[in-house]
């Protein structure tokens, strides 16, 4: 009937792009996303006024394909590169089926193409039932490395590019140097890590633990911190242009001299971190500073 308004229907603007979706669609595949828990009726959500849609301030670029995901459970035929890009929006989505599926597709067709790595995942759990495992400058780009205990490993120098090494115990192994450029460290342990001067650009380390790990001077251009943890991490001198740091629990972080050109810190807590000299216009919104140094800081 005229002037009767479906409440089931949801009007959406994700990063300026307009989309129309229903309840169901957003909540039923995947009950336990962000997604479902913005529409659970728990939260309130900020809706223009005027069209009534709710926006979030993503790049709408790849929200088609979740929404599809949801509607339907399939994911689309995509390039490497957008599906690595279609993941970190299923990542922030909190899309855990998504996630898995696209990491599927991933490790399938990376065991279809010419093997690039010099060793296989069965070769590294051989290596590592041995103590004190070196693979310094060895070449694994590509491998499936989830949820396999690396600790105390020595990757320094190494080729670890698409590398997944979700969920896999890390505490205190070394990437100096290694170029670990679009791995996937998500849910890893990587606490007293020490990454110095590794190319992490474009890696995946959400909801990493990342305590005391040393990053110093490494180039995290385009990484996911999101939710991440690090405490009293090492961070001078690292670039972390275009970040996302939302929601990463950054307290008592030594970012001295840290480059964060559009980095996210929304939501990020900064107490008691040292932000001696570091540019941090336009990066704050909603972060906690609670006894930061903020010594020649630019805000």
């Amino acid at each position: 009937m005229k002037g009767v308004s479906d409440p089931s229907l949801i009007r959406l603007n994700i990063g300026g792009k307009k989309f129309r979706t229903t309840l169901d669609t957003l909540t039923l595949r995947e009950p336990d996303s962000m997604l479902a828990a913005m529409f659970s009726g728990r939260h309130t959500l900020c809706q223009d006024p005027e069209e009534g849609s709710i926006f979030l301030d993503r790049d709408g670029k790849h929200f088609r394909h979740i929404l599809n995901w949801l509607r339907d459970g399939i994911v689309p035929f995509l390039s490497d590169f957008d599906l690595l890009e279609l993941l970190r929006e299923a990542e922030y989505y909190q899309l855990l089926g998504l996630m898995d599926r696209i990491r599927d597709l991933l490790s399938n067709r990376k065991e279809d193409e010419e093997p690039q790595s010099e060793l296989k995942r069965v070769d590294i759990i051989k290596c590592i039932q041995s103590e004190k495992v070196r693979l310094r400058g060895v070449n694994l780009c590509g491998l499936d490395l989830s949820k396999l205990d690396l600790s105390y490993v020595d990757f320094s120098y190494a080729s670890l590019k698409n590398v997944f090494f979700s969920r896999a115990n890390l505490q205190c192994a070394k990437f100096r140097d290694a170029d670990a450029e679009g791995s996937i460290f998500h849910n890893a342990t990587l606490r007293e890590c020490e990454f110095t001067g590794a190319n992490l650009r474009g890696a995946l380390l959400a909801a990493a633990n990342l305590q005391s790990a040393n990053l110093q001077d490494a180039c995290l251009v385009d990484c996911s911190f999101c939710g991440a943890d690090l405490r009293s991490a090492h961070l001078q001198g690292a670039d972390l242009t275009n970040a996302n740091l939302e929601g990463a629990n950054l307290e008592g972080a030594n970012l001295k001299g840290a480059k964060l050109l559009n980095a996210n810190l929304r939501s990020a807590n900064l107490q008691r971190a040292y932000l001696r000299y570091v540019n941090l216009r336009d990066t704050l919104e909603g972060a906690r500073l609670d006894g930061a140094n903020l010594l020649g800081a630019i805000r």
